[in-house]
């Protein structure tokens, strides 16, 4: 939000013109929130979404042979965490994916042990 004040020599309103800005650029929190949930969007839908794809594109068999070029994914926060400004981003990004990893296989397991 901006908030017109005057300048000290002038008695003019200047008001700020980068109003939301701020938080993207200086905000502690911002690259760990969006590198988390991107972590976990890496994790839950690029899998999903490069199957549907394929799927439309190419028949079964092909699309069963081609389905482990999903782990090319994998090279995104590779990268990330190897170049310095974009470090801490990735670190969060792994995070996330770790994490949702974890929640995933352990409800898998949890469910599948009280239905057997």
């Amino acid at each position: 939000m901006s908030s017109p004040h005057t300048t000290p020599d002038t008695d003019q309103q200047v008001t700020s013109t980068d109003e939301g800005n701020w938080w993207h650029r200086s905000h502690p929190t911002f690259a760990a929130i969006t590198g988390f949930f991107a972590g976990m969007v890496l994790v839950t839908a690029l899998p999903g979404g490069f199957a549907a794809i394929l799927r439309l594109l190419f028949s079964d068999e092909t699309a069963t042979e081609l389905f482990p070029f999903a782990l090319l994914g994998l090279a995104v926060p590779i990268v990330m965490l190897a170049k310095r400004k974009t470090r801490r981003f990735g670190v969060f990004m792994v995070i996330g994916m770790v994490l949702t990893a974890v929640v995933v296989l352990s409800v898998t397991s949890l469910v599948l042990f009280f239905m057997l």
